[in-house]
């Protein structure tokens, strides 16, 4: 009786195909950290500036359309305003104001908040210059309590130097109450001081 054994062929992967295998991996990880952060980045600067961005606007459609003048202010609770500071990335509050005058001094009222801005969960820095802490539209849509010039300004904490100047963003306001947006050395145009006879020169993102 012949008593026959069979032995299964053995698959896998040899040494040189695993270490080839770990080398493009490795490739591939390194091109896509890069474009991760990319994105990761550029989702955050944009939520934190259209976020300011939006809550302006909503503010001065709110008291055009009220005929009556409406806040936004730092706040770092999301119930009363911060009086002092320039430091934007702490949060703010949009509230019906019917008294305000421009000057931050008012404590909302109950039930006139109308939006709350939570502190940023990043390390980004949102400065305003000149310093403020609040702006009030007045009924006719026009920004009282900041100057023309006025520039909000967000910076990444982490970096290049290269790197943080890309990220850099700003929101100019003005005093008829526009705003708008620009990147890292834009000057942005009829928002700076302007002279009589002479065309205005703008203020750049810095």
């Amino acid at each position: 009786m012949d008593i026959r054994r069979h032995t299964a062929a053995q698959t896998g992967f040899t040494m040189v195909e695993l270490l080839m295998t770990i080398a493009i991996a490795a490739i591939v990880a390194m091109l896509a950290i890069p474009s991760f952060q990319y994105v990761t980045n550029s989702n955050r600067v944009a939520a934190e500036v259209n976020g300011l961005l939006g809550d302006l606007q909503f503010a001065r459609a709110e008291a055009i359309k009220e005929g009556q003048p409406v806040t936004v202010c730092m706040s770092k609770g999301g119930t009363t305003c911060d009086t002092t500071g320039s430091a934007w990335q702490s949060g703010w509050i949009v509230y019906s104001n019917p008294t305000g005058t421009g000057a931050n001094t008012t404590i909302p009222a109950a039930g006139s908040i109308l939006r709350v801005q939570s502190t940023f969960t990043s390390t980004d820095t949102f400065t305003a210059a000149p310093a403020f802490s609040a702006i009030t539209y007045n009924r006719e849509g026009y920004a009282i309590g900041v100057g023309n010039g006025t520039l909000i300004s967000l910076h990444v904490t982490s970096g290049s130097p290269a790197q943080i100047a890309a990220w850099t963003r700003c929101l100019a306001v003005s005093m008829n109450g526009m705003t708008q947006t620009a990147i890292v050395n834009q000057v942005i145009n009829g928002v700076g001081t302007t002279t009589p006879g002479v065309a205005s020169t703008g203020v750049t993102c810095q």
